[in-house]
């Protein structure tokens, strides 16, 4: 658990989780487009932009609105107590950043879906983004500029006739230009107006680099370079240089039948810009420092939790197998999510998480089903509250849960990405479900005959909740839904009273 400062009496009262927006909310019954399925999603630093990816290669940008108020100051001066703000989006621009394409060298086809956005910093107003499929990370400028008009001819309707025109019936090839040239003659004239654009560009294309499917890409604090991982390697690139990259992480062996685990993602450290992290699919994390050498095939830190004697099983690498990481804001913390749980740890700590939450806890009995469908496999992903208090991941049936991280704390929040997110949260125990450990044997007994969690509440394995992202400010969540992108947030207990109070 994340330590208490010195003077805190105890943990945050849990949050109050309400809806606040959503994009492409699909009527009932409506058929769910392959190519629309949103496959990634994260916020810029600020808070102030939002980006998607989905499926079909296209990047979809929304901008913060509710900082951009022009209420009048005489009605902001009657007001008792100020309004409370949250968080709130409105759809920017979209653009199409990957296509299909089909290397002929390995007869290999590579679709265009969006596998990662990832947000570079700012400049002259201008927003920079990198996105990647599973081969190929671009480098996107987007910015606002002023539309071009063609005014007019300076000519009238009367002079069409002789400017251009031809008299007669005379055809084009028996028209011969005089020596003098056409003295009426009039190009068009091109004026700026005042209307503006978002246009995007593709400043850099980073190829050729990856024989395996990118799944991670992060940028360094530096401002000047980023990493690309994929299941064997992790290049370091240069911003400015998209023909060259460098190879810091190599796990292939001589003998591919030698090979025991694989890199699921990397992110490099929020601060430190010679830190970076990965895990693997055996469930370790391993911290590298670039300084120690060129080829970071050794390890400055190596994050594993021993496995409980005689708890192993066939499944056990399999749900061991870290889907994604974060860092904390300020990099003493790295947030994991395996199959079944999230796990918090310290840095200053390897040997074991400081926290572990139980998310899939009642799947455990249906694991045989879950691999003969392949959604053992799924890959969910995990994010972390800007003051590092609360964790959250998605779940299936379009669940996701949020979690206290501060020592004390029993915060566990089910919600469900619709209008009405709290709907299910009645099914839901108060305390984290790390303690469905001690629930009746009959409750289990149960849930392993049906399609239940071990709460009782129905589970669809079809509708899952992959991708999601914390707002780094403010208490707010975007979650995506196959092609649906909601938006929550949440007031503490003390804020919601207060609240009320005032109204």
């Amino acid at each position: 658990m994340i330590p208490l400062a010195n003077g805190d009496a105890g943990p945050p009262p849990p949050l109050e989780w309400k809806f606040s927006q959503v994009f492409g909310e699909r009527a009932t019954g409506e058929e769910v487009q392959e190519v629309d399925i949103i496959s990634a999603i994260e916020f810029d630093k600020s808070g102030e932009h939002l980006a998607t990816g989905d499926r079909g290669g296209r990047v979809v940008l929304f901008e913060r609105t509710d900082g951009k108020d022009h209420t009048i100051r005489k009605d902001l001066e009657k007001m008792d107590y100020p309004a409370p703000r949250h968080p709130e989006f409105r759809y920017k621009t979209e653009f199409q950043s990957h296509e299909p394409e089909f290397d002929y060298l390995k007869s290999l086809e590579i679709e265009e879906k969006i596998n990662k956005v990832c947000w570079c910093q700012t400049a002259n107003g201008a927003l920079f983004l990198l996105s990647t499929n599973d081969k190929t990370v671009k480098y996107w400028k987007v910015q606002e500029k002023k539309v071009k008009k063609i005014s007019d001819m300076n000519l009238g309707p009367s002079a069409s006739s002789r400017n251009g025109g031809l008299p007669g019936h005379i055809g084009a090839a028996d028209f011969t230009f005089p020596p003098e040239g056409i003295l009426s003659l009039h190009l068009p004239v091109v004026v700026v107006s005042q209307e503006t654009n978002l246009v995007p560009r593709c400043r850099r294309i980073y190829a050729h680099a990856h024989d395996y499917h990118i799944n991670s890409i992060s940028n360094n604090s530096d401002g000047e370079t980023f990493i690309s991982a994929d299941d064997l390697r992790i290049n370091l690139w240069n911003m400015e240089i998209s023909n060259q990259s460098f190879n810091i992480v190599d796990v292939k062996p001589v003998k591919m039948e030698d090979l025991t685990e694989v890199i699921t993602s990397a992110e490099f450290h929020p601060s430190h810009c010679n830190m970076l992290a990965y895990s693997s699919s055996k469930g370790t994390i391993r911290l590298i420092d670039m300084r120690q050498s060129a080829l970071c095939d050794k390890h400055a830190k190596l994050f594993e939790e021993q496995d409980a004697p005689g708890s192993r099983s066939f499944f056990t690498e399999i749900i061991a197998s870290v889907s994604d990481i974060k860092f904390g804001k300020d990099g003493r913390y790295i947030l994991s999510r395996d199959y079944m749980t999230l796990k918090l740890w310290d840095l200053n700590m390897e040997n074991a998480p400081v926290a572990t939450f139980q998310v899939h806890e009642y799947l455990r009995p249906k694991l045989c089903d879950l691999y003969e469908n392949d959604s053992i496999f799924d890959k969910f992903e995990c994010c972390i509250s800007g003051d590092s208090l609360r964790v959250a991941t998605g779940s299936y049936s379009n669940l996701f849960r949020v979690f206290g991280c501060l020592p004390g704390s029993n915060e566990t929040t089910t919600l469900e990405a619709s209008k009405n997110p709290t709907r299910r949260q009645t099914q839901m125990p108060s305390r984290p479900l790390r303690s469905l450990t001690t629930l009746a044997h009959s409750r289990r007994r149960e849930a392993e005959n049906q399609n239940v969690d071990a709460n009782g509440g129905a589970f669809d394995i079809s509708t899952k909740l992959l991708h999601l992202a914390w707002h780094p400010t403010s208490n707010a969540l975007a979650c995506a839904a196959a092609n649906s992108l909601y938006m929550y947030y949440a007031e503490d207990g003390t804020q919601s009273e207060t609240t009320q109070n005032l109204q």
